[in-house]
């Protein structure tokens, strides 16, 4: 049986450079990096000169690289410390956000009595930026805006220089979810004026579990977890050091063949959706995922012509074949509940078909798409049902 491997949003099949990296870090580097001694020293100066790697790709500092398990801990620890350190007493952002902001701004509005205004969506599912200067004007006190630059579930692409202008201009401070982002486009953090932003290795061919939070120097934030002097007493607790330099070899190669991977993963995804619409003429790609120049070009987020009975067995019927792909964010399998995302940009109607998001890397083929294709095509064949555009 084929294996086909199209979920790459939610993460991504691990370089071998990095698994080389990381095995000789396990195998020879194990001295703990707060140590003295020069087991310690020789780790302590690769977690360095990682974090300066990543700080001269973004164009920042190397103090304003702190290194995570992760987006998630990133974004909580952003969010939960501008409230507690910084003042913010209200928070602007959107009902598609991934759940690692979502939640966190719930669970802020309960328990510190923080205000969160949710901006409109354009029917395409990009924030309606008149009303962010409507709120921007208007909301007063400490103000924080929380965009994700990159959805993870319809791809579309923040105008993230437009934002942060706004922001500036307005004295609030900006955060974004950059996870979908980071090692997939370029950044300049003294030309984007932007206060924070997030990372996760396992996005950009690296390992699970490390990340990095990008906090602008003299942002005012203080430590989340204490206990010890790690992360220049940011972030306690003994750092993985294995993590910490796949990180930074995944991140390098990344930004080392971005060209050229872009081009032909790009190659990718157009080729997907020439073929969706020659095989399902009905079918519509949500948000802007369909549209080369406005969304990302790693993913799409097809609704295909299926009844909603039959498409209860889609995700099964692909996974027998050997195709992984997803309902919608991975971080949302096993729920019942359905794309949070879809539900604020799709009619009852238009949820009644299915809709996945396939997304590539490249690790990729054309012949994977073919066969993919088919699949599905095999699977709808003799299919009635209406399509709701």
């Amino acid at each position: 049986m084929k294996q086909v491997y199209l979920d790459n949003a939610a993460t991504t099949r691990v370089r071998d450079e990095v698994i080389e990296k990381m095995h000789s870090a396990l195998a020879n580097c194990y001295g703990n990096p707060s140590s003295t001694h020069g087991f310690g020293r020789t780790a302590k100066t690769a977690i360095e000169t990682a974090r300066k790697t990543i700080a001269k790709h973004l164009n920042s500092q190397p103090s304003e690289i702190i290194f995570t398990s992760g987006g998630t801990e990133a974004d909580n620890m952003i969010l939960r410390c501008a409230v507690r350190d910084l003042g913010v007493d209200t928070i602007i952002t959107t009902r598609i956000e991934h759940h690692a902001v979502l939640h966190t701004v719930e669970e802020l509005e309960s328990e510190c009595g923080v205000k969160v205004c949710y901006l409109k969506l354009l029917p395409d599912g990009n924030p309606d930026t008149d009303h962010l200067a409507e709120l921007l004007k208007q909301e007063k006190g400490k103000i924080l805006v929380s965009l994700m630059h990159i959805n993870n579930e319809i791809g579309n692409m923040l105008d993230i220089q437009t934002i942060s202008e706004m922001c500036r201009d307005a004295n609030a401070l900006f955060h974004s979810d950059t996870v979908q982002s980071i090692g997939h486009y370029t950044w300049d953090v003294q030309k984007t004026p932007i206060d924070f932003m997030t990372a996760a290795a396992h996005k950009f061919h690296g390992p699970k579990g490390v990340g990095f939070a990008y906090i602008r120097k003299n942002s005012g934030l203080k430590p989340m977890i204490v206990g010890g002097a790690q992360e220049r007493g940011f972030r306690a607790g003994t750092e993985p050091f294995h993590n910490i330099v796949g990180l930074e070899e995944a991140f390098v190669l990344a930004y080392e063949k971005l060209e050229k991977e872009k081009e032909y993963i790009s190659s990718l995804k157009e080729y997907f959706i020439k073929s969706v619409k020659e095989a399902f003429p009905k079918a519509a790609f949500n948000g802007l995922s369909g549209d080369m120049e406005k969304s990302t070009y790693t993913l799409v987020n097809v609704r295909l012509p299926i009844s909603q009975e039959k498409a209860l067995m889609l995700l099964f019927h692909l996974d027998i074949k050997g195709i992984a792909c997803s309902k919608g964010s991975a971080c949302q399998s096993g729920s019942d509940g359905g794309s949070h995302v879809l539900s604020q940009l799709l009619s009852p109607e238009e949820l009644k078909n299915p809709s996945l998001r396939f997304s590539f890397s490249i690790y990729n083929t054309r012949e994977e798409i073919d066969y993919t294709i088919e699949v599905l095509k095999e699977f709808c064949k003799d299919e009635k049902a209406p399509m709701i555009t």
